[in-house]
């Protein structure tokens, strides 16, 4: 469906090209699985295995695999849409921009919006992290799953756009073999990044401290200077209480799952191991981080409590992990104590956080005080170092 086509009741009309004075490369946005994904990627002799997308009797577009049914078929896919049309979730394609789906129409958004390049995440029926299919009850389908949305986010959006995609993969963390070689393959192809759980035994994995499990993985990552994305929410949301409001709690408690993520994933001492290893704490946010921070210093000058390497935990945050930030208008502050190197920007399209298409606006309005240098690094020059992505001849703001 063009962008034209879009239901005027449902949809604001496209808006102007926004004026740039800034280059943003965005570490975290979404794409939302395509009916055709797994019947052109998936092998033909499993494909009978693999999701499909069905209709229900009420008309909804949902995702069937293995005995279940994943009803958020756009995972709050709502750019674009008239405020007052957005309940939680589009039901059908048509109620989502092309964008969310097709390539050639989310370069269109990214260039109304004036995002240079974008990362993008999975969606529901794949997890942020491919978490259903690592999963899968048939682990060869499961694999044959991943492996078909690696070479679909490859083939159709990586290959053709080198310079505006990020390349970020998933790879089946169920079995270490699997999933070194997955990680090897995508690597050797120009992927820059993959999506691990927050906290992988949240969601039916080994944890952290699994060495047997995890060793290998983490050595291949570190092997081909592939960066960890841990993409908030991707081991479940915030454990809420017996009738409250899960909606509201979840979206409020985003911080503290990455405070919490960030925390085991340090002291699990793979950074400390693997000096070169990199962890990005995608959508996250930064408020949580300088807090940290201070807590690390804490332990070791005061009270002890953190005493047992040789290098300082906080020196290992800095060198090791990555915060990511829609605007964090107070926090920003604790930039220089955080390390103003440490942070990228995100637009989180197509999400109903997500900032598309008044990045460029949102970026003049709360950060624009801040200088152009740093404004420079934060909004892609990180981006670019930290995911190995090419940067326009000319980066904004100039000085």
């Amino acid at each position: 469906m063009a962008a034209a086509e879009l239901d005027p009741e449902l949809f604001l009309p496209d808006p102007e090209p926004a004026v740039e004075k800034y280059t943003i490369i965005s570490v975290d946005d979404h794409v939302v699985e395509p009916p055709h994904l797994f019947e052109t990627y998936v092998p033909e002799k499993l494909r009978a295995d693999a999701p499909k997308l069905i209709e229900t009797p009420e008309g909804h577009q949902v995702w069937s695999f293995e005995g279940e049914v994943f009803t958020q078929v756009g995972m709050n896919a709502v750019a674009g849409r008239r405020p007052e049309t957005v309940q939680l979730e589009p039901f059908r394609f048509e109620q989502m921009r092309p964008g969310c789906y097709d390539i050639d129409a989310r370069i269109r958004d990214m260039d109304l919006a004036g995002i240079w390049a974008q990362m993008n995440f999975p969606s529901q029926i794949t997890g942020f992290c491919g978490r259903i299919f690592a999963n899968a009850k048939n682990k060869e389908v499961g694999r044959a799953c991943i492996r078909a949305w690696n070479d679909w986010i490859y083939e159709e959006w990586y290959k053709p756009n080198p310079t505006r995609i990020i390349p970020c993969g998933i790879t089946y963390l169920q079995d270490p073999e699997w999933a070194v070689e997955e990680i090897h393959r995508n690597a050797e192809r120009g992927f820059v990044s993959v999506t691990f759980p927050e906290r992988p035994h949240a969601v039916g994995m080994p944890n952290l401290w699994d060495r047997d499990h995890w060793d290998p993985i983490i050595q291949a990552c570190a092997d081909t200077d592939t960066v960890i994305s841990l993409h908030v929410g991707s081991s479940g949301m915030y454990p809420a209480p017996e009738g409250s409001p899960l909606l509201q709690l979840g979206a409020t408690m985003f911080g503290q799952l990455s405070l919490a993520a960030c925390s085991e994933w340090l002291w699990s001492e793979y950074p400390k191991k693997h000096p070169n290893l990199k962890i990005a704490m995608s959508e996250g946010g930064i408020g949580w981080v300088a807090m940290l921070l201070d807590r690390l210093d804490n332990i070791i000058d005061r009270s002890g409590y953190g005493m047992g390497w040789d290098e300082r935990p906080a020196d290992i945050l800095r060198r090791n992990f990555w915060f990511c930030t829609l605007d964090d208008p107070s926090t920003i502050a604790t930039r220089h104590r955080i390390g103003v190197e440490n942070i990228c920007y995100e637009t989180d399209y197509p999400h109903g956080d997500g900032t598309w298409p008044g990045c460029q606006k949102l970026v003049e309005e709360v950060w624009g005080d801040i200088p152009n240098d740093e404004l420079r690094m934060m909004l892609c020059e990180n981006a670019a170092k930290l995911y190995r992505h090419p940067l326009p001849d000319v980066v904004l703001p100039v000085d």
